[in-house]
């Protein structure tokens, strides 16, 4: 299982830099995050020893017992899933990314409860590229007062936007969400303006497992890959 891992990642990471070749991009710009939910805290391991730097879950819980569990310091944890205000207060003393920030009132919890303990907490803006109502994410034309909101904050930095595009099973042409992906990137762009102090929009959080390679062809510098890491999930 330690090698399928390790092997896995080694295939990830060449299809990263295969369509960064197609996209005339470096692969070095593309950060790899490995979202661990549901699985064991081996497996993490496991992958740090292959070199995995950047791990993800969804859930606060499982997300909060990991943290605990294994203090490793060169460990980025990101926070990727639906984030319910009243969790961030047990995730703050460790996670260094939340990377689904979907409205104020979520930049305004993280601000008070990093601020009691003088930690900065990367963050990223999560829009619903997808138009479909059970994505989470702030609508494209909220974005402005999102951002807005989050200048000057002293204990978050806002470092990009997040997107998920509409899922597609394996025999559907990824040309149909191409059109998702580059909305991102053009909100991105659009609101570069707001960058200074605490707000530097780097960062494109878009791609995953089934769709990567369209996502840094326009424009991702963050995927997320689970099941091609760590294989399915166990749900029963």
């Amino acid at each position: 299982m330690s090698e399928d891992i390790c092997q896995n990642l080694k295939a990830v990471q060449q299809r990263i830099a295969k369509a960064c070749e197609k996209a005339g991009r470096d692969a070095d710009e593309i950060t790899l995050v490995a979202v661990s939910k549901m699985k064991p805290l081996e497996d993490i391991k496991t992958a740090f020893g292959c070199g995995q730097i950047h791990f993800g879950e969804n859930r606060a819980k499982e997300l909060q017992d990991k943290m605990d569990a294994y203090d490793e310091e060169e460990v980025q944890w990101h926070m990727v899933g639906n984030l319910q205000t009243n969790k961030i207060k047990y995730m703050v003393e460790r996670v260094n990314w939340i990377d689904s920030v979907p409205k104020k009132k979520t930049i305004r919890e993280i601000e008070k409860r990093a601020s009691r303990i003088d930690r900065v907490i990367n963050v990223l803006i999560q829009v619903n590229i997808s138009g479909e109502s059970q994505k989470s994410g702030c609508e494209p034309e909220e974005l402005p007062k999102i951002l807005e909101y989050a200048r000057g904050k002293t204990h978050v930095n806002v470092r990009g936007l997040m997107g998920m595009a509409t899922y597609l099973d394996e025999d559907e042409d990824l040309e149909k969400i191409r059109p998702e992906f580059r909305l991102l990137r053009e909100l991105k762009e659009e609101h570069e303006s707001f960058n200074g102090e605490n707000i530097q929009l780097e960062h494109l959080s878009m791609g995953m497992t089934n769709d990567m390679e369209v996502a840094i062809e326009e424009g991702s510098t963050m995927v997320r890959v689970g099941r091609a890491i760590f294989g399915e999930r166990d749900y029963s």
